[in-house]
């Protein structure tokens, strides 16, 4: 019988929108591609996300993977408003599955600042029991560490738990936790499979 909804934020109950926030701060072509690829697109990206750098560290980190393009990462990373925008079935969904009874917490990879600059998306937050966000607790999905520490923490057990991520490896992992999960791909499919089982 599940008892708890974890979810993932991250292209589940908003949706990330980094190339558009990119494209709208002026970013095209060759320079579109290589700040992308110094930024977003690099490893170092999931430093925002485990909270140990600080921002200033983390631009300093992806100035160095292409210091021609310096100024550019520097003004599009300043500000990242929108990079983040509201998914408007967020709300009514968490809510309607408290009103059934359920926990509902949250399990993401997700840096301050982007909560921070984009409080608007955010405001789901409010309407849930809690959970973990990356950046606080210094660690990331899939390690293992994180959903035990979820568990933990909640006093949850895993058979009574489903987590709903769009990342499969994320969902694999929760997994081999005792966790069920769902990749999250459109919301009415996501809500269809959990609806399908909460009815078990």
């Amino acid at each position: 019988m599940i008892k708890t909804v974890i979810f993932d934020i991250g292209n589940v109950l908003v949706n990330f929108h980094w190339r558009e926030m990119y494209k709208e701060k002026g970013l095209s072509g060759e320079v579109f591609d290589r700040v992308a690829k110094a930024t977003i697109l690099s490893p170092i990206w999931c430093e925002i996300d485990r909270g140990i750098m600080t921002y200033e560290e983390v631009l300093d980190a992806f100035v160095s993977q292409d210091k021609e393009m310096e100024s550019e990462i520097r003004r599009v990373l300043a500000d990242t408003h929108r990079i983040v925008t509201k998914r408007d079935f967020a709300i009514s969904w968490i809510c309607s599955l408290k009103e059934k009874g359920l926990q509902v917490l949250v399990l993401s990879n997700f840096g301050e600042k982007l909560i921070d600059d984009c409080p608007d998306a955010m405001d789901f937050l409010s309407y849930t029991d809690g959970g973990i966000l990356s950046y606080k607790d210094h660690l990331l999905k899939p390690e293992p560490e994180i959903y035990q520490l979820l568990l933990t923490r909640y006093g949850l057990k895993a058979e009574e738990c489903v987590f709903i991520d769009d990342l499969q490896e994320n969902i694999d992992a929760a997994k081999t936790q005792g966790i069920y999960g769902i990749v999250f791909k459109t919301y009415e499919q996501a809500r269809e499979e959990l609806n399908k089982l909460l009815e078990n």
